[in-house]
């Protein structure tokens, strides 16, 4: 019994030596493998040489597009709609023929207007005779006595209806006032139109204008006549350029101000009533601009790093205006700097870095 005890503890004492070296070699090639995933590593960056150049303001803005010429085409009839020579989104020519009303009761009051106007005038010379006068001698009669006898005919009378006759029967038919397009047509043949709503609208969307609102404070950077760039939200790949046209002198409660901008629409892409965003730039000449992700935050405070020597440098600067790209400097640095603009996210005080050339 006492051999079997000695015998099984020098067995064990084999089996924890084997356990302990093969512990040893793991440990030592762990290390090994982890000296040889995670090397030292230079942080790498993209420099930029510091120097003047055009600074543009940029305003953006949220606008609605309205037509510059629109018209809503009214009949003021209740005769049945005889013919519709167009469509919804059809292109139509200043004097076009946009739609007739059923002719027959119009021509007819028209030649009894016309009947009625020559007994009038028959009427009126029996009169004008009967005073001495003949109407060849229009000139010559008193005015007072001409009065009467157009009283006494009913001439006056008879020349109104037959005009107002005349402007229905030329009112029956809808014509383009100008080149546009044509929306908002609903109506149908052989139906009477609701005169309580428009017939149809014109709109003329090749030559469209958008209003905005700016703030109070960016007063002093728009002028009229400064350039803007309009995109729809419903299409953010398409742009076209406009002009600044009108800036309200008003300022409202929120202390906002409105601006109208006339626009070009050469592929049709603005809708009258669209939504649409406004960037308006404005050059202020010659500044100190870096671009947007040279600016890192450290503490909440601005941080620039430059280059010196191979090691990155921290700088606190201060800036003023900026754009989509960039802000100006206006504290901090100098013309001539060498800035580190991307790969500067994780970098320190005198971290040395490796330049990465474009």
């Amino acid at each position: 019994m006492l051999k079997f005890t000695i015998k099984n503890s020098w067995y064990y004492c084999f089996v924890c030596f084997l356990l302990l070296s093969c512990s040893s070699k793991t440990d030592k090639t762990e290390e090994g493998s982890v000296s040889t995933i995670l090397p030292d590593k230079v942080d790498e960056v993209r420099v930029m040489r510091l120097g003047l150049s055009d600074f543009n303001y940029e305003l953006i803005a949220n606008g609605t597009v309205s037509a510059r010429n629109k018209a809503d085409l009214r009949f003021g009839l209740s005769e049945n709609i005889a013919a519709i020579y167009v469509k919804n989104g059809e292109r139509v020519a200043k004097g076009q023929k946009i739609a007739m009303l059923d002719q027959f009761k119009l021509q007819n009051a028209l030649s009894q207007a016309k009947d009625n106007l020559e007994r009038a005038k028959l009427d009126l010379q029996d009169v004008l005779i009967g005073q001495g006068y003949s109407l060849k001698d229009s000139a010559q009669i008193p005015a007072d006595v001409m009065r009467l006898a157009k009283v006494k005919s009913a001439y006056d009378q008879s020349a109104n209806q037959y005009a107002l006759a005349g402007y229905n029967l030329n009112n029956s038919t809808l014509y383009a006032p100008f080149d546009g397009i044509v929306a908002n047509l609903f109506s149908k043949v052989f139906n009477q139109p609701d005169n309580s709503q428009p017939f149809c609208t014109i709109i003329d969307n090749l030559h469209p204008e958008t209003d905005f609102k700016v703030l109070e404070s960016d007063l002093p950077f728009l002028r009229v006549g400064d350039r803007v760039n309009v995109s729809p939200f419903s299409a953010n790949d398409y742009s076209c350029e406009g002009q600044v046209t009108e800036i309200n002198p008003s300022i409202d409660r929120n202390g906002m101000v409105v601006v109208k901008a006339s626009l070009s629409n050469p592929k049709n892409q603005l809708y009258d009533g669209m939504n649409v965003k406004i960037r308006l730039q404005r050059s202020l000449g010659k500044r100190l601009v870096i671009p947007k992700t040279a600016l890192v935050l450290r503490t909440n405070k601005k941080v620039v790093f430059t280059l010196k020597d191979g090691k990155a440098q921290w700088v606190y600067v201060q800036t003023g205006l900026e754009n989509s790209s960039g802000y100006e400097v206006t504290e901090g640095l100098v013309e001539g700097d060498s800035v580190i603009y991307e790969g500067n996210m994780n970098l320190a005080h005198e971290t040395p870095v490796k330049v990465i050339r474009n």
